[in-house]
């Protein structure tokens, strides 16, 4: 069987965002009003992958994806001391492994496929 490493990569993003919204309804919401930062980002990210295509849509997709997904883990983490119920920690700690996982497979299609940054390597004393 063939694998689509995109196909996963669209699954993921899928699966972890509907992991992130049931997290964020199960916590309590704040008694003052958010700013909601995380939200237009997410749109913003969304917005800018629209017109990309094939290699540029690749790596700005993993790249966004890694930092959704990092997101969800601090998100996640804050269950260990915060959370009332096992439930939610539970959850939080498969979200935290799951991740976790997903990051390290994106991140070595970035370096596979070459889409890591090399800018820095022009600066002088960068090798």
């Amino acid at each position: 069987m063939k694998h689509n490493p995109l196909l996963y990569g669209i699954i993921g993003f899928i699966l972890g965002g509907l992991v992130v919204s049931i997290a964020a309804t199960t916590f309590d919401k704040p008694k003052t009003a958010a700013p909601a930062t995380s939200g237009i980002s997410m749109s913003q990210m969304t917005a800018s992958l629209k017109t990309k295509s094939g290699d540029d849509f690749d790596k700005a997709f993993i790249a966004d994806m890694i930092a959704h997904h990092q997101s969800a883990i601090d998100m996640a983490k804050l269950s260990a001391t915060n959370a009332k119920h096992q439930e939610v920690k539970d959850l939080s700690n498969n979200i935290i492994s799951t991740q976790q996982k997903e990051i390290t497979e994106m991140t070595d299609w970035q370096t596979q496929w070459d889409y890591t940054d090399h800018s820095m390597m022009n600066m002088p004393g960068m090798h």
